[in-house]
Order: C-alpha cells, then structure tokens, then sequence
C-alpha cells in the first residue's frame, strides 16, 4: 500500500457539494482508503478562468500504481462531468495526485510531486493542514514554500452549511456545533 496525496478542486455548479461526493466517491473505491481529508478552502483561481475555487486535500492508501490512480482520478473526475475544453479552464471537479509515497515519477502524462505543488496554496496549506512536517521528494519540508504563496487569496470554509443551525448562532451568539461538527471545518 502506498500512502498518497490527492488535491481536489471546483469552481463549476455546487463546487462544495461536489468535492464531498468526490471524497464519498473515493473512499467507495476498493483499492483506496481514505485516511484524512483537509478543511474545505474557498481559493481565488491561480493562472485560471471562472469563478472562486473550493478546495481541498485527501490523505489515501492505495493498492493502485501511480498510473492506475491517474486513471482512477481521471475517471471520477468524467462522472462529475469534467471537460478539458482548454488548459486552466474552470471545472466541475479536479483530481490531483499531489505526492505517491516517496516517487518521483516523471513520465509523458504524469509528474509527482505534481510540478505547481509548491507555487500554490491552494494545495499547500491543505496539505500541511493534514501533516505539519510533510517533505516533499526533491524539495524538502512543504512548510518552507508557504512565504512563495503567501500573496494567493485562500480562505477556510465552514463545513456545515444547515441554516437552523446558522440560525442559532446569530440568535445566541455563540459556536454552537452540529452533531459531527468538528472545532476545524472539514471537506467532508
């Protein structure tokens, strides 16, 4: 079993909703678990179209070769309706194989660790949100990038969205948690 990283992102339809089924979508996958998944971030897009991006980071085991999980990714990411009408354009749903275990693979149709890793926040902070002394194979220790994207606009997102629950807080003025809620939001 390989321990892996996978960076999840949409800015197209119900970007929230859809990276909570793409995690469920995941973790129903025989040859994957899901070990953690990061807080849900609200990103400005990077080199990209469209509208803000909701992101986040998932910690997996897979059984899978790196190639094999490209195509796993890859086919998740057609069921959510993912075109690639032209690069950078905005998305329903995008899976990114961030880190596989200690690899470094550079091959026609992948590169690991993916080569925009360190220059984005997007998957930066999520992933160091997950393990703070995380190392990057060739790099080095992923939290000595974070000053490079200090500049890129990234937000963390409150997961529970349940407006009787809203309702409470304003009324009481307190953080009431919902039943599962966590201290920290999550991309669940």
């Amino acid at each position: 079993m390989t321990l892996a990283y996978l960076g999840l992102g949409a800015n197209l339809g119900d970007g929230r909703q859809t990276l909570k089924d793409a995690v469920v979508c995941l973790a129903q996958q025989h040859t994957i678990t899901v070990l953690a998944k990061s807080s849900l971030y609200r990103t400005a897009p990077v080199d990209a179209d469209g509208d803000d991006y909701f992101n986040c980071v998932v910690a997996i085991e897979t059984a899978l070769a790196a190639l094999q999980l490209l195509t796993l990714c890859q086919t998740i990411e057609h069921h959510f309706g993912r075109e690639r009408t032209y690069r950078n354009a905005p998305r329903t749903l995008d899976l990114d194989i961030l880190l596989f275990g200690a690899e470094k693979i550079d091959a026609e149709h992948l590169i690991i660790p993916h080569p925009r890793l360190i220059e984005r926040a997007f998957t930066l902070v999520p992933l160091i949100e997950l393990d703070a002394d995380i190392m990057i194979p060739g790099y080095g220790r992923a939290d000595s990038y974070l000053p490079g994207v200090a500049s890129q606009r990234i937000e963390q997102v409150a997961s529970c969205q349940c407006p009787l629950l809203a309702r409470a807080r304003k009324a009481t003025g307190s953080e009431i948690s919902a039943p599962g809620e966590l201290s920290k939001p999550a991309c669940s």
